[in-house]
């Protein structure tokens, strides 16, 4: 039998679709195989190249049969999908797998350590905390003016609300009193657990060099610096910064024909949680920055003609070409001269 090559594996949770290739593209494998069986078998195999999509459970599995010698790759789903033939089965998703992971302009994505996907993990957490924070105050706020409590937006106003009902809960149904004191209690965990993760963050942040110097970057604090240090385990696997930005969505979307370039909003493709980390990074520098920052003075002069929330995603992009800049060739941020 000819040597196999290739490999389209399709993983799920408990049944895994197989496809193995030659190096003449001959095809030598079609096989299914449960999840515990899947290490042996691959343990039997002479070294090569095995292809995945990079979705839940894929980090795991490439680290794992890199550890057996294969060679891994991680792509896409979005870009294996054109690949698949006909209809939408294991067999011939592994097939297109098998058939994309060959070819010489396809994007990877770098595999991740178990350490990067636990501080990911953090931030996914702390995500959802923060939602979960936002949708106990609008539920506090919203049951608190039928009964005419009306505070205003931010935290301060949240603190004023809670004063309010413990003022006037007396004059208040029992059932109302037990339903949003039951929120406040709510609030208050939620609120705790959203801090000791932060502090978790953080002092990963300090420990970790790479984090540290993109912390160094006006509009990148220690969330987003290790969101970003996290998640890009290698910087150099994009060519340029504007690969960097379009990977997150921060490019515009270019819908072009006949000669006619037409750019419209960005994509939002890619990572939705660092996009939205950078452009609040940016909205703060517009804001809070000193004069003489550089950053500070190019959205000055963009403001003067433009919206500020364009000038925020603007300098997000900017801001996110810097940092390919910093991680790609391992350096320090170094402010421009005026």
């Amino acid at each position: 039998m000819e040597q196999l090559t290739t490999i389209g594996l399709d993983i799920a949770k408990n049944v895994f679709q197989l496809h193995g290739v030659d190096a003449a593209g001959n095809v030598l494998l079609r096989k299914q195989l449960r999840r515990g069986d899947v290490l042996r078998f691959f343990s039997g195999l002479s070294p090569c190249l095995v292809g995945m999509e990079a979705c839940a459970t894929a980090h795991y599995w490439a680290r794992e049969l890199a550890k057996l010698g294969h060679t891994v790759r991680l792509m896409p789903p979005a870009y294996v999908k054109p690949y698949v033939k006909r209809g939408k089965t294991d067999a011939a998703d592994a097939e297109a797998i098998a058939e994309a992971v060959t070819r010489p302009t396809m994007r990877f994505v770098a595999v991740k350590t178990a350490e990067q996907q636990a501080v990911l993990m953090l931030h996914k957490v702390r995500d959802l905390l923060v939602r979960q924070r936002t949708m106990l105050i609008n539920a506090l706020r919203g049951h608190l003016a039928e009964f005419g409590i009306i505070a205003a937006r931010g935290p301060g106003g949240v603190t004023a609300a809670i004063v309010a009902l413990h003022e006037m809960q007396d004059s208040m149904p029992v059932l109302a009193r037990v339903a949003l004191h039951g929120l406040v209690d709510q609030l208050r965990i939620v609120r705790d657990e959203v801090v000791k993760v932060e502090k978790r963050i953080v002092a990963q942040h300090r420990a970790d060099d790479a984090s540290r110097r993109l912390a160094t970057i006006p509009g990148i604090g220690p969330i987003t610096a290790s969101a970003i240090a996290a998640a890009v385990p290698d910087a150099t696997l994009f060519k340029s910064g504007r690969q960097f930005a379009a990977w997150l969505g921060l490019t515009p979307r270019t819908h072009s024909s006949g000669g006619k370039e037409r750019l419209v909003g960005i994509t939002k493709q890619g990572d939705g949680y660092i996009r939205r980390l950078l452009v609040i990074g940016a909205t703060a520098v517009i804001r809070l920055a000193r004069q003489d920052n550089a950053s500070k003075s190019w959205a000055a002069k963009l403001l003067e003609r433009k919206s500020a929330r364009l000038v925020s995603v603007a300098l997000a992009n900017k801001t996110a070409r810097i940092a390919w800049a910093l991680l790609a060739r391992n350096q320090s941020y170094v402010a421009p001269a005026m």
